[in-house]
């Protein structure tokens, strides 16, 4: 098979982003997942939960205890961005990416692997200040896409993307 996805992407409707993944990325899509499945605030509770203890801890005169509770705190905070180091790690070898989104998906193309989705993959898309993030449509969100404007040639670009995404996907 030798069109490698190409032969899906549509031709005026089309708009190219060029990037080298980056660790902000990654941590914008595991923020945004979480906003979604409303796992920070579960990752709050836990983050003063244990600082609560900390304290409690600090108070009853154990040291030791309240090192390990604090750390604990700031092990639960810090979890976003040891996924983004770990997804940024898992992709980076691959080189640039060069993604096309058209009016029949989302094709993303490195040196070493060809991905495309169909629009039927996301339930829906959220635009931060630098990214957009399209989430899939399980229920766990296990998929999430993201596409950084820096990637845009022109900022116009980063327009017509929003205006396709919004063509294709609600806003969530």
């Amino acid at each position: 098979m030798d069109h490698q996805g190409r032969d899906i992407i549509s031709g005026a409707d089309a708009v190219e982003l060029a990037y080298q993944p980056a660790r902000e990325d990654f941590l914008k899509a595991v923020l945004v997942r979480e906003r979604i499945r409303r796992l920070n605030l579960l990752r709050w509770a836990l983050v003063a939960l244990f600082v609560l203890l900390t304290v409690s801890q600090a108070m009853s005169g154990w040291p030791f205890s309240a090192v390990l509770t604090l750390l604990c705190a700031a092990m639960i905070w810090g979890i976003p961005h040891l996924q983004a180091h770990h997804g940024l790690r898992t992709v980076s070898w691959q080189g640039g990416y060069r993604t096309t989104v058209s009016d029949t998906g989302v094709t993303t193309v490195t040196d070493h692997v060809t991905l495309t989705q169909r629009w039927s993959v996301f339930r829906g898309y959220r635009e931060t200040r630098d990214h957009l993030v399209l989430l899939s449509r399980d229920p766990n969100v296990l998929l999430v896409e993201v596409l950084p404007k820096r990637g845009a040639a022109d900022p116009a670009d980063v327009d017509r993307l929003r205006a396709l995404l919004g063509h294709h996907l609600p806003r969530v």
